[in-house]
């Protein structure tokens, strides 16, 4: 990982003040992004993936483009996009490449999706339980999500994000990302109800 020794006054700075120092030859500001988004782009990829180890060489791998391509960087979109953009980008070719043919379509229709709402009052998957069993049970939830479905509750229910910045993220419509966190939100209530780590109040609805 790229790291300088003390950063001063760079930490006031912003993402995009930063990145500019950077292209202009600033390591020290360059590894203040790097601590500022490390362990969020960490626990992001590492819920998508399920591996720590490969979780790391993608972080890593982020890093070493945004690093690469810092002068190509345009401030129409907020550099936390752009930089979540290329981490999920990288997350879902290792996904592919060390599961082929794991995952398969499940038939849903994309322009459906848009129109289906359901109600956006289900858990999320941080908030059941706390425990070290329970935690391993929604992960392992999580990873049975299809990569897209996954990809939107993640952002949203534990980087917490918006609904419009996940747009920009995953390059579809906001009605699209609504309907893929809903519905990803539902198969984890029912996944996490079917092993028993729903709360009380919800196993009596």
């Amino acid at each position: 990982m790229l790291m300088a020794g003390p950063n001063g006054g760079r930490l006031d700075r912003s993402d995009e003040e930063l990145l500019q120092d950077t292209v202009g030859g600033d390591l020290r500001a360059f590894d203040v992004i790097v601590r500022r988004y490390r362990d969020r782009l960490l626990n992001f990829v590492f819920r998508f993936l399920g591996d720590r180890t490969a979780a790391e060489d993608v972080v890593q791998e982020t890093f070493l483009r945004v690093f690469r391509k810092s002068g190509e960087y345009h401030a129409s979109a907020r550099f936390s996009t752009w930089l979540f953009t290329i981490a999920g980008n990288l997350a879902k070719s290792e996904l592919r490449r060390r599961k082929r043919g794991r995952f398969t379509s499940l038939g849903w229709n994309e322009e459906a999706e848009q129109h289906i709402e359901i109600p956006d009052d289900r858990p999320r998957p941080d908030a059941f339980a706390e425990t070290e069993i329970a935690t391993e049970a929604i992960q392992k939830a999580i990873e049975s999500l299809p990569p897209n479905h996954r990809q939107v509750v993640i952002l949203s229910d534990i980087q917490g994000m918006a609904y419009e910045e996940i747009a920009q993220i995953v390059g579809c419509p906001v009605g699209t990302v609504k309907s893929r966190i809903n519905r990803g939100r539902l198969r984890l209530q029912n996944k996490l109800e079917r092993l028993g780590y729903l709360p009380d109040s919800m196993e009596a609805e």
